[in-house]
């Protein structure tokens, strides 16, 4: 019975370190990081009326800020400054040369 117990522990410590090994390697993210990327996602997506949140984006939207800010941090707060032109620049509204009624 001793033995059994002994191969049932050991087993399980196995199972723990092998657990312990091939955990999640990534970076914890650090406050400066996330800091720095509120700061660039800011910048590219400004709200549309500063301190209000809930008045949505001058440019761009929510979910296209929010995937700024996890390419920051992803990146190591390394990130395209075109992206928040991209969201709402010219030649998005419909102003292409190409169409008629120039």
């Amino acid at each position: 019975m001793f033995s059994r117990v002994n191969s049932v522990t050991m087993s399980v410590a196995l199972t723990c370190i092998a657990v312990g090994l091939t955990g999640n390697s990534a970076a914890a993210v650090t406050a400066d990081l996330a800091r720095k990327c509120s700061a660039l996602m800011a910048k590219a997506y400004p709200l549309r009326e500063p301190g209000n949140p809930a008045a949505g984006r001058a440019k761009g939207d929510g979910l296209a800020a929010q995937t700024y800010y996890q390419k920051c941090l992803t990146n190591n707060g390394k990130v395209d400054d075109n992206a928040g032109a991209q969201a709402n620049g010219p030649g998005t509204q419909g102003n292409n040369p190409g169409t008629k009624g120039k």
